[in-house]
């Protein structure tokens, strides 16, 4: 890592790697994203975490205020994420879309204070918000595949395990909530340990993106650089 240099030639605050297709720096900016991507996703998992505290507790009654928690959280968290491959991110973000439109589906036909509870019970609503949880079980992956932290199995795996569970009707609704609260307080350990790490670990080797970027827009071009 090198000292950045600003305009007029000054030493920069912005720490300069080595990349793949050259050098990068860290900004000001990339450091924002990433503490936003960070908040963003911790919000969902503390979200989820009250969502099946509440049921547990009080019944499945008034528990749409999370899902909206949920579905922000989410929407932010894949708005600063940082993936080389944007097809992928398009499709992250397609399945929070449809999962969203599967969410205000339930809730116009059943209303906010059953969906929930339908949600969980009916496969067919199930199958409805199922691509929100494909998003979110997305993020897992990724969190797994760039950091082999093993707490984001609990995202990878158990999410899907308890959904597709509880939708063939393999599991009741009661070991779902709790492989989901779970899975839940390990996304939740996941995103506090994420708060120490530099911003670049996050943002990964922006050189990459960087080149693919170039390649998208001027094909020509950035086969010349290589």
């Amino acid at each position: 890592m090198n000292a950045s240099l600003s305009p007029q030639g000054q030493p920069s605050a912005d720490p300069v790697f080595e990349g793949v297709f050259g050098t990068y720096s860290i900004t000001a900016a990339d450091r924002r994203e990433v503490l936003g991507y960070r908040l963003a996703l911790t919000s969902v998992a503390v979200a989820q975490l009250a969502l099946a505290f509440q049921w547990r507790q009080w019944g499945s009654g008034a528990l749409w205020p999370w899902l909206l928690v949920m579905a922000l959280g989410l929407g932010l968290a894949l708005r600063w994420i940082h993936i080389y491959l944007r097809p992928l991110h398009q499709t992250l973000w397609l399945l929070w879309l449809l999962g969203c439109m599967g969410f205000l589906g339930l809730a116009a036909r059943l209303g906010p204070e059953a969906m929930v509870r339908e949600g969980l019970t009916q496969p067919l609503a199930l199958l409805a918000v199922g691509p929100f949880f494909a998003a979110l079980t997305g993020i897992g992956f990724k969190e797994f595949f760039c950091f082999r932290r093993p707490e984001a199995i609990g995202v990878t795996l158990l999410l899907p395990s308890a959904l597709l569970g509880r939708l063939t009707g393999l599991l009741p609704v009661s070991l779902t909530l709790q492989l989901l609260a779970l899975q839940a307080a390990l996304l939740l350990v996941l995103c506090l340990r994420k708060f120490p790490m530099a911003a670049a670990a996050d943002v990964g080797d922006k050189s990459v993106f960087l080149h693919l970027e170039r390649q998208r827009r001027d094909p020509a071009g950035a086969e010349a650089l290589l």
